[in-house]
């Protein structure tokens, strides 16, 4: 997988293995690894920011994309994801 940029759009599989769009939101780096914020197109068209449900997936090395493990990561992931948001308001 190429770089992933802001404002990309593609599909990823549920739990359900259903497909949906995502769009990535940001993109932010933790301890050289990457993470990316995302959002589904389909809540991101509805315009109400209180119902999107924002997600981060890691990038792996390999440019494959899979899920934080650890509350703890998530935690630091969202937490750097709430600081570049503060710093673009």
């Amino acid at each position: 997988m190429d770089e992933i940029k802001v404002g990309e759009v593609f599909t990823i599989s549920d739990e359900n293995t259903e497909d949906q769009e995502v769009e990535v939101l940001a993109k932010v780096t933790l301890e050289g690894t990457d993470y990316i914020a995302v959002a589904f197109t389909e809540d991101l068209k509805g315009g109400n920011e209180e119902e999107i449900d924002i997600f981060f997936l890691k990038v792996e090395a390999d440019g494959d994309l899979s899920a934080i493990e650890s509350d703890e990561e998530f935690d630091k992931v969202s937490a750097a994801y709430d600081a570049l948001l503060a710093d673009e308001g």
